[in-house]
């Protein structure tokens, strides 16, 4: 049994590439053994993949880190991953013993999916396509409803809550209300609204005065509940975020919101259904959504 170390002390989103590599691994020595360090902000949503071994929690204390490196010193890993790129980590895997360590500092500049190769042709696996197919695994969702458009709506539309130099997409009142009306009349379908732990104000006013049937509204719902629903969309509209590689993994058609300042080709490159377009003031933002709506 070979045993492999990976560090992911960061969030879902990033895991989810590392879900790819994990995949990858699998698919090429069948005997592995694959043990995670993960972060608070990730920690139960990988010990939901049932081709990980071992999740282990890194608290960030210096005391948690030394306990820590006792724990993993008694363990001869052959492959020790460094796909976090973080110092803690490099820190950890320093005084571990390991026939190979394979550190991405190197490659960061590159995209992520070719930072996954590299690590596999280091370990001398080949990529397969399938690979990319990250949530075969998990268990057919019990989400009940089918044929349906989803708007997730978190914090990266609010001005006030997300990255300050970003583009401003926030919507007024009405702006909103017609958005989620144009959705459901331009794709013919149902309109499923979700947002995580914490809804925007503006948006629990507009759907609370809304009366119509085929607008279901889901909130406070956590990663795994978030994931049960984006799997089953036909179509994801969002801003850029953990639930793009949700739909990535499962092949959703998706409408990615990103914004000029950042490039996110890094982390999209092997997406597939993937549209995107950029961050607008809301009227220009719905006119573009309704007219990527017309071509799907």
């Amino acid at each position: 049994m070979n045993k492999y170390l990976i560090f992911r002390t960061d969030r879902i989103g990033d895991f989810l590439l590392s879900a790819i590599l994990i995949k990858s691994i699998k698919l090429n020595d069948v005997n592995s053994h694959i043990t995670i360090i993960a972060s608070k902000k990730n920690f139960n949503y990988i010990k939901s993949f049932n081709s990980v071994d071992d999740v282990i929690l890194l608290n960030n204390k210096i005391i948690d880190k030394i306990k820590l490196i006792f724990k993993l010193k008694k363990t001869l890993f052959h492959n020790i991953i460094l796909h976090d790129n973080k110092k803690r980590s490099r820190f950890i895997s320093f005084f571990l013993k390991t026939k190979n360590k394979i550190s991405i500092y190197k490659f960061s500049h590159k995209s992520h999916i070719e930072i996954i190769k590299i690590i596999l042709k280091i370990l001398n696996y080949e990529f397969n396509e399938i690979c990319l197919d990250i949530l075969e695994e998990k268990k057919e969702s019990n989400f009940n409803e089918v044929n349906f458009i989803q708007l997730h709506f978190d914090e990266k539309w609010e001005n006030n809550n997300y990255i300050k130099h970003f583009i401003d997409i926030e919507p007024l009142e009405e702006q909103l209300s017609n958005f989620l009306d144009l959705l459901i009349s331009k794709s013919s379908k149902k309109l499923i609204v979700t947002t995580g732990l914490l809804p925007p104000k503006i948006l629990d006013d507009v759907i609370e005065k809304k009366n119509n049937k085929n607008i279901l509204y889901y909130k406070n719902l956590n990663f795994l509940e978030l994931e049960k629903i984006v799997v089953k969309a036909k179509i994801l509209i969002s801003c850029h975020g953990s639930v793009s590689h949700l739909a990535a993994g499962k092949k959703i058609k998706q409408i990615d919101i990103i914004d000029r300042s950042y490039n996110y080709s890094k982390w999209t490159e092997h997406f597939r259904n993937y549209n995107f377009i950029y961050r607008t003031n809301f009227i220009n933002l719905t006119q573009q959504v309704m007219e990527k709506l017309r071509n799907f």
